[in-house]
């Protein structure tokens, strides 16, 4: 009949139960795998494959080509034992869809169920279930997603966030915690952004792996695109350390010193980017010609590509998402920001300081001081005189390096003047 009892006292939880046997057993969750079909989006990856991912990228830095692999790796010892949780995050592209496809594809070749869903997508497939001509109630679909053997969902923090929908996660989520269920996860957001009880389930360091992957998207690989419509880096590309004017001839002793310790300062966070450079000083001091020759010397040694970026012009750029017109989201855009492998904000504290804009400026360099991510700042007022919650940062000499360039605005190299031969 497909049940068994046990033979077991009269106070054990078990007495008169019939209990599913084992072939019944899988043969449920057969049953039960196959009734999510509708939720699934596997069958549209079907060339997210582990043999399709490049784990080297496609003309990639070392560090990002490192980042690649290591995920890749970790992808593939999962599919071959999913043990646990493992959550891969990053920006939009860079491969954390592919490698979760990927696992996907792989348990199923070698005989194992596996269920793949978009987050937004899996909450639809749950509110359909209330329609009245549903093949399965939401309790049926909801339990299914619960017990899948392996559940992998992508696009975490994508979904609209209704109570109802967070509430759901949460639900889902947690049974699997408790119960130790294999889960993969993706998202495109920060474990800080995510709601608050599913942090302390994603932060478990024994059972979930939380893997980041720095690597740019792979769309944009060997175009011009890949420092980004938002970076001005391309128009600097002529300011370099070779290019740099010391001006030797026209500053007085102490202003060349100066000028010379503000170039080595640049050059060496050039070859090791750590940490916070700012660099204050008058207009045409030279400022953004050493913050873009970091970023062009950046390039040369192979490190991640840098982005550069005027503060009043990023602020326009992000209004600009809010238009009905915009191709990419106020998220999206602010990521890209935010995560750069190397910022360069040129002339903080000339943008219009509304509160909003106040507002995302230290959302944008609370973050990268908090993650610890290299960053430039050229700004031509005192530290003292910006926003106090941007200065604090900047004022902290453990992880910012701050300069004051002394030279006046450069008007061009002023030569010796010749003497006049005595007759």
């Amino acid at each position: 009949m497909g049940f068994i009892t046990y033979q077991v006292p009269p106070d054990h939880p078990n007495f008169g139960r019939a209990v599913p046997c084992r072939c019944t057993q899988a043969e449920q969750e057969k049953r039960r795998t196959t009734n999510l079909v509708g939720a699934t989006n596997l069958r549209h990856l079907t060339h997210m494959t582990f043999d399709t991912f490049l784990p080297e990228g496609k003309g990639r830095a070392e560090a990002e080509r490192g980042t690649l692999r290591h995920s890749y790796d970790l992808a593939r010892a999962f599919a071959a034992d999913p043990q646990g949780w493992l959550v891969f995050l990053g920006g939009y592209g860079c491969g954390k869809t592919h490698l979760a496809a990927a696992i996907a594809h792989e348990r199923i070749a070698q005989g194992e169920p596996a269920l793949f869903v978009i987050v937004p997508d899996l909450l639809d497939y749950l509110r359909s279930a209330f329609a009245p001509d549903s093949p399965t109630t939401f309790n049926e679909r909801f339990q299914a997603l619960r017990d899948a053997p392996l559940l992998i969902l992508d696009d975490l923090g994508a979904q609209s966030s209704t109570p109802w929908a967070q509430e759901k996660l949460y639900q889902l989520l947690n049974h699997r915690y408790d119960s130790r269920l294999p889960t993969v996860i993706t998202s495109n957001y920060r474990l800080e952004d995510v709601d608050l009880r599913l942090q302390s389930r994603l932060r478990d360091p024994s059972l979930v792996e939380v893997r980041p992957i720095l690597a740019p998207d792979f769309r944009l690989a060997g175009t011009d695109q890949t420092v980004s419509d938002l970076s001005t880096l391309p128009l600097h590309e002529d300011q370099t350390f070779g290019s740099f004017d010391l001006r030797t001839n026209e500053l007085p002793a102490g202003e060349r010193e100066n000028l010379k310790h503000a170039v080595a300062l640049a050059q060496n966070f050039a070859a090791y980017p750590q940490g916070w450079l700012v660099f204050t000083g008058t207009y045409g001091c030279g400022k953004t010609h050493l913050a873009a020759a970091i970023a062009n010397r950046s390039i040369e040694l192979g490190h991640p590509t840098p982005m550069l970026i005027v503060a009043p012009d990023l602020l326009d750029h992000l209004r600009a998402t809010f238009s009905p017109q915009s191709q990419v989201s106020f998220d999206r855009r602010f990521d890209a920001v935010r995560t750069s492998p190397l910022l360069i904000l040129d002339d903080l504290g000339t943008e219009s300081a509304t509160p909003w804009a106040t507002e995302k400026l230290f959302q944008l360099l609370n973050h990268r001081y908090t993650a610890r991510l290299p960053t430039v700042i050229t700004t031509s007022k005192p530290i003292e005189e910006l926003n106090p919650r941007l200065a604090s940062r900047m004022l902290d000499i453990t992880r910012c390096t701050a300069f004051a360039i002394l030279a006046p605005g450069y008007r061009g190299e002023i030569k010796p003047k010749r003497r006049r031969r005595s007759r």
